[in-house]
């Protein structure tokens, strides 16, 4: 994220330069108020792949109304790199963007995911991600996401529900938001790992996913801010509270071919 009023002179995938005047929602000035933040340490369960299936073809099995996955076990491109500085991370290690930003622009980068529900419902979504460049967490501090084939996709905060750009509903969020993709961002300047994940901005609400059937879905993530490393991410509905479902004891989802 860039502060209001900055000009910043970016090359775009041609290479030619583009100057971008950022507008005032682009800025997150969230705080910690903004929502949940839950801090954890450690290795934690690793994402095994026993099944011989490529990255492309891995699909993550939902059980017991809870799905977690180490966010680099998916399929990226070059500018995707994967990193393992420090020990505040799970698996093998998390996944940075260090490509051109794509503010206003979401689809670059492309990562998907394939995940089976077999308990159909809501289900809130949360990811754990860090900022690599700087010292302030209102920069560099946000990935494109969406869930184009689920029943809904939303964000809430308590009476009050955002839904994506493009897609028919409103309210729409304050900020960015295109083609069903919601801008997700974490709060406050620890830069650190942590639970934190938000959309609508200096109006935080939290992201939420209906899955009607019993089906295999797309989650798409695509690059929006250099510097934004994402560690794993989880989907769980009720029973589960965010902190059992965000707990380093749980165990990975598992893995079957498509």
């Amino acid at each position: 994220m860039l502060l209001f009023g900055t000009v910043i002179s970016c090359v775009n995938n041609e290479g030619s330069d583009d100057l971008d005047i950022l507008d005032p929602t682009e800025e997150n000035t969230s705080s910690e108020e903004d929502g949940d933040i839950i801090e954890a340490e450690g290795s934690g369960n690793e994402q095994t792949n026993t099944t011989g299936c490529s990255k492309e073809n891995s699909v993550y099995n939902e059980a017991d109304g809870i799905v977690s996955i180490e966010f680099e076990s998916a399929q990226f491109d070059d500018n995707w790199e994967l990193k393992s500085e420090g020990n505040n991370y799970t698996g093998e290690g998390y996944m940075v963007w260090t490509g051109d930003q794509f503010l206003g622009n979401p689809g670059n980068g492309l990562a998907t995911f394939k995940i089976n529900i077999t308990t159909p419902g809501t289900y809130r979504f949360e990811w754990r991600s860090s900022v690599t460049i700087g010292d302030l967490g209102t920069e560099h501090n946000d990935t494109w996401l969406r869930f184009a084939d689920a029943d809904d996709y939303y964000g809430e905060k308590d009476e009050s529900r955002v839904y994506p750009s493009g897609t028919g509903k409103t309210p729409n969020p304050n900020g960015s938001s295109k083609d069903g993709w919601f801008k997700i961002y974490r709060s406050g300047n620890d830069l650190d790992f942590k639970w934190s994940t938000s959309t609508s901005d200096n109006d935080a609400h939290k992201i939420y996913v209906t899955f009607n059937s019993a089906k295999t879905y797309t989650m798409e993530v695509s690059a929006r801010s250099s510097g934004h490393a994402i560690d794993k991410f989880v989907l769980f509905k009720d029973p589960w509270t965010l902190n059992e479902a965000t707990s380093d004891n749980n165990t990975m989802s598992s893995i079957t071919c498509d």
